[in-house]
C-alpha cells in the first residue's frame, strides 16, 4: 500500500518534501546547528534513495512520459492553473542531478559555515524543492511561480552569508533576474490569453496562429527570462559576484543546478511553443554562445581569484548550452542537454573542491598558493580529474558533451554552422589555458615564502568525509565519458519530435546514437 502511494505521488514528495522539511529546520535554535546538519543530510539522502529506487523502475509510455501528477488548481483572471508535473526524457537526468548534488553539497560542507548554519541548512533544502518544482511543472504559470519561488532561499544564502560584497551580489542577482521574469510574465499571460490556458499543447496551438512578429516578440520575451539564468552574454554579470560571494553550498547548488533551468526552459517551452521564432533567432543566439564561449574564457585567463576564474568558466561552459540548443540539431540538442549535466558535475565540483582549500588556507587568491600537491596529494588528483573533466579530456564527461555541440553545429543546415562551430572550439582551447595554468601555478608553482600564505595553512589533506564526497564525483565524471548512451537515451526522442516540429533543417538522429544505415541497394536499370 505505502509502495503504491509513493509511486503514485513520487513527483509531489520529491517537490514538497525538502520544502517541509525545511521549513521543520527552521524552526530549531541555532543552538542546535549540529542537529540540524545532521538532520538535513539524512533527509537529503532519503530523498535522493526514494528518487532513484522509484525512478529506475519506471518505463515511459507511449508519449515519452514516465510519471504524471495532474489536478485542477485555480483560476487567475478566468484561466485555469493546473497542478501537473511530470517525468519525462527532458527531465529525468535533471531531477537525478538535484537530488544528487543536494547530500553531497551538504556532507562535502559540513564546516564551511560558522554562523546560523542551520538557518542556511534549511534555505538549501527548501532551495532544492522549488528547483525540482520548476523541472517537473508542465503547466506554465506552476513553473512560473516555483521559478519565482528559487529566488529567496538563493537571495538570503548570498546575502547573509556570502562574502564582504555578498549585499550588492545579491541585490543584483534579484534585479537581474526580476527583470527577465517579469517581462515573460507579460508574454505568459498574454499567450495565455490566447489560449485560454497555461497548458503548453493549448499555448503552442494559440501561438501558431498568431502574426510572425507577434511569436518573434513573445520568443524573445521567453528567451531574454532563460538567457540571463543561464547567463547568456551580455546578461552574465550577475554570476561571477554570485559566485564569488555565495557560500560554498550556494555556489555549488548555483552552478550544479540552477543554471540549468535557463537552458532547460529553452527546450521544454520556448522552443516548442515558438518553433518558428525559435528557427528565425538561432544565428543570433548561436553567435551570443560564441561570444559566451570566448569572452568567459578570456576573462577567466586574467583571474586571480580561483573561485572567480571558475565563476567565468561557467559562463562559457554554459555558452555551450546555447550554441547546442541553437544548433536546433538531434546531436547538437542531445548536447546541450549532456552538458548541462556535466557542467553541474564538473564544475560543482570544482567549487566544492576551492571550498575545501579555502577552509583551510582563509584565502582564494592564486599568488597565495605554490607546491599544494605535495601538502595535500589526495586533494591535488581530485582537483585534477574534476580540471581535466572541465577541459573536455577524452575518456570524461566534458569531451562527450562538447563533441556533440559541436558536431550538431557544424552539421547543421545552417549556412553559418560550420564558422560558429570552428569559433567555438576556440573555446576548449582556452578552457585548457586558464584552467591548467592555474592548477599548474597552485599546485606546482614556487611557494608562496609568506608565513601567512595559503599554503602555509594546509596542514591536512582531506578527511574520509571529504573523499567520500568526491569518489561518486570522479566515478560519474568516467562513467559519463564512457557510456554516454546511459544518459541520452532517455532524451532522444522527445528532442527528435521537438526538433521535427520545429522544421529544423537538420532534424537527423545523432551519429553517436546509432550505427550508421547501409547505404541502399540501388536496382540495375531496365534494359530498353
Amino acid at each position: 500500500m505505502l509502495t503504491n502511494w509513493i509511486n503514485t505521488h513520487l513527483l509531489s514528495i520529491l517537490v514538497f518534501a525538502p520544502v517541509l522539511w525545511g521549513a521543520f529546520l527552521l524552526c530549531f535554535p541555532e543552538r542546535q546547528a549540529p542537529l540540524v546538519k545532521l538532520l538535513a543530510l539524512l533527509g537529503a539522502l532519503g530523498i535522493f534513495a526514494v528518487a532513484v529506487f522509484q525512478m529506475f523502475h519506471l518505463t515511459p509510455d507511449p508519449t515519452g512520459v514516465f510519471l504524471a501528477e495532474h489536478h485542477p488548481w485555480f483560476s487567475v483572471v478566468g484561466l485555469p492553473v493546473d497542478y501537473h508535473v511530470a517525468l519525462d526524457g527532458l527531465n529525468f537526468w535533471l531531477v537525478l542531478l538535484t537530488v544528487f548534488i543536494v547530500p553531497l553539497t551538504l556532507l562535502g560542507t559540513w564546516n564551511s559555515l560558522k554562523q546560523r548554519a542551520g538557518a542556511a541548512i534549511a534555505l538549501f533544502l527548501m532551495l532544492e524543492g522549488a528547483i525540482l518544482g520548476a523541472l517537473l511543472s508542465q503547466d506554465l504559470l506552476l513553473f512560473y511561480l516555483f521559478w519565482e519561488a528559487m529566488l529567496p532561499p538563493m537571495y538570503f544564502l548570498i546575502g547573509i552569508w556570502g562574502g564582504a560584497d555578498r549585499k550588492y551580489a545579491a541585490n543584483k542577482f534579484l534585479l537581474f533576474t526580476l527583470a527577465g521574469s517579469l517581462l515573460w510574465l507579460v508574454a505568459l499571460l498574454y499567450i495565455a490569453s490566447k489560449a485560454g490556458s497555461f497548458a503548453p499543447v493549448l499555448m503552442t496551438q494559440a501561438a501558431l496562429a498568431l502574426p510572425f512578429k507577434t511569436q518573434c516578440t513573445l520568443f524573445l520575451a521567453f528567451a531574454l527570462a532563460f538567457a540571463i539564468k543561464v547567463p547568456l552574454f551580455p546578461l552574465h554579470t550577475w554570476l561571477p559576484d554570485a559566485h564569488t560571494e555565495a557560500p560554498t553550498a550556494g555556489s555549488v547548488i548555483l552552478a550544479g543546478v540552477l543554471l540549468k533551468l535557463g537552458g532547460y526552459g529553452l527546450l521544454r517551452f520556448a522552443v516548442p511553443i515558438f518553433p518558428a521564432a525559435a528557427l528565425h533567432y538561432a544565428q543570433p543566439l548561436a553567435i551570443l554562445s560564441v561570444i559566451a564561449i570566448v569572452y568567459g574564457a578570456l576573462v577567466a585567463m586574467v583571474q586571480s581569484d580561483i573561485k572567480k576564474l571558475v565563476a567565468y568558466s561557467s559562463v562559457s561552459h554554459m555558452g555551450f548550452v546555447v550554441l547546442g540548443v541553437a544548433s536546433m540539431t538531434v546531436v547538437g540538442t542531445q548536447g546541450a542537454i549532456f552538458q548541462m549535466l556535466n557542467h553541474g558535475i564538473s564544475t560543482g565540483a570544482l567549487f566544492l573542491l576551492v571550498g575545501m582549500l579555502y577552509d583551510r588556507a582563509h584565502t582564494r587568491q592564486i599568488a597565495d598558493f605554490g607546491g599544494v600537491a605535495k601538502r595535500m596529494p589526495i586533494f591535488t588528483f581530485f582537483f585534477l580529474v574534476v580540471t581535466l573533466s572541465s577541459i573536455g579530456l577524452p575518456l570524461t564527461n566534458g569531451f562527450v558533451g562538447e563533441f556533440l555541440i559541436l558536431n550538431g553545429t557544424y552539421t547543421s543546415g545552417f549556412g553559418w554552422g560550420r564558422a560558429i562551430a570552428i569559433v567555438a572550439t576556440l573555446g576548449v582551447l582556452l578552457g585548457a589555458v586558464y584552467l591548467l595554468w592555474m592548477v599548474k601555478r597552485v599546485f606546482w608553482g614556487p611557494e608562496n615564502p609568506r608565513e601567512d600564505s595559503g599554503t602555509a595553512h594546509l596542514h591536512s589533506d582531506l578527511n574520509a568525509r571529504e573523499i567520500a564526497v568526491m569518489i561518486p564525483i570522479v566515478v560519474l565524471i568516467f562513467w559519463m565519458g564512457l557510456h554516454h548512451r546511459t544518459f541520452t537515451a532517455h532524451s532522444e526522442a522527445p528532442v527528435i519530435k521537438l526538433l521535427s516540429e520545429a522544421k529544423a533543417p537538420a532534424a537527423r538522429p545523432a551519429p553517436l546514437a546509432h550505427a550508421p544505415e547501409a547505404a541502399p541497394h540501388r536496382q540495375p536499370e531496365e534494359a530498353h
